[in-house]
């Protein structure tokens, strides 16, 4: 099978991480398996779009261009797959950086055709220069980063995670765009899970479907201070109960819940358990590190709580966006996938929590 051309999509919001920026672009181009172009999606920033594109003037290699759709990242990845040329569209935050074969991997995944989506792994890079020592990493995933509990290897999972995942492009032919209304929006209330309720969308669209992480594409992301304290650990907790609150209302909650059952049950005590014997042995953080594993759950709990109880009281819409012809100058036109009225009704957490 030949080797599948991949679109990068990076999506920006601010200057104040135009140094991350330039960097996540800078290690795109250093790829040992050559992307076939890197998408700069900018969303509702002027300033941002007007410079990147002046830095980017004469780059083939690189596109500029705006959020075709509402704030937030489910629609500026809309908007970078849309205008894609690729068989395949990969994902880098817009602070991380890849390493030198993080394309390459990816691309052997894609040498199954029932393959879908592969996903890769997530270091964190800490702004003190190294983890707090109460953090635990069975919950690196409140900093964007792969936390402890995820099966080593190239392995089979339900989805896989959003700031270093690609997609085969008929996936979201057959599955539409990732859902607006749902996930981050610039620095507002850090929710997330958009790309779950996407991969769990899919999976029911095609049963066949084979998704895979492989923890040999590797990225390191920043982790600025203001998250590595635990006021930050705790909202991102809570928002993150809030959004697997939505999502159990779109697809249900024994998928929707499916993975986190395995997570809440086996991981976190085991992760408890190392941390009081730590203690018991004195070294350092022990007992910080099971008191945020307790917290953590009970704030992502209460988070779950609230959204399906606000469940009861209104409905929010999320749409989920088809993905239409391609607006890339020279690359060949799609159709549009699904119904363009298509729209997922969700009872789950208020309108207001997104822009808290």
């Amino acid at each position: 099978m030949r080797d599948p051309g991949i679109s990068v999509v990076i999506c920006v919001y601010t200057e104040d991480r135009w140094e991350d920026i330039l960097a996540a672009v800078s290690s795109v181009r250093a790829q040992s398996y050559p992307a076939l172009e890197t998408l700069l999606v900018v969303d509702h920033n002027p300033a941002l779009l007007e410079r990147l594109a002046r830095e980017h003037k004469e780059g083939a290699d690189v596109r500029v261009l705006p959020n075709a759709g509402p704030r937030g990242l489910s629609a500026g990845r809309n908007t970078g797959i849309a205008a894609s040329r690729g068989e395949v569209i990969a994902f880098l935050d817009d602070d991380a950086v890849a390493e030198r074969h993080w394309l390459r991997r990816f691309a052997e995944g894609y040498a199954d055709p029932r393959v879908m989506a592969v996903g890769g792994r997530t270091e964190p890079i800490w702004a003190s220069g190294r983890r707090p020592v109460w953090f635990p990493e069975e919950f690196d995933w409140v900093v964007g980063c792969t936390y402890r509990g995820l099966p080593p290897g190239r392995v089979r999972v339900r989805n896989v995670l959003g700031g270093n995942a690609s997609f085969r492009r008929t996936a979201f032919e057959v599955a539409g765009g990732f859902a607006t209304g749902i996930g981050r929006d610039g620095d507002r209330r850090p929710l997330g899970c958009e790309e779950t309720e996407l991969c769990i969308r899919l999976t029911r669209a095609r049963p066949d479907a084979v998704l895979l992480i492989d923890d040999r594409a590797v990225i390191h992301h920043r982790v600025p201070a203001p998250r590595e304290h635990f006021a930050y650990f705790r909202t991102r907790a809570y928002a993150e109960g809030l959004s697997k609150a939505l999502v159990a209302r779109s697809v249900g909650a024994d998928k929707g819940l499916e993975s986190e059952r395995r997570y809440a049950t086996r991981v976190l005590p085991a992760g408890v358990a190392r941390g009081l014997r730590d203690a018991l042995l004195a070294r350092p953080g022990g007992a910080g590190r099971a008191g945020a594993i307790v917290a953590g759950v009970l704030t992502a709990a209460g988070g779950y709580v609230v959204g399906t109880v606000r469940a009861r009281r209104g409905t929010t819409e999320f749409t989920v966006a088809p993905i239409g012809a391609s607006t890339a100058p020279d690359g060949p036109g799609r159709e549009p996938a699904g119904d363009p009225t298509e729209r997922a009704a969700v009872r789950g957490a208020e309108a207001e929590e997104a822009g808290a």
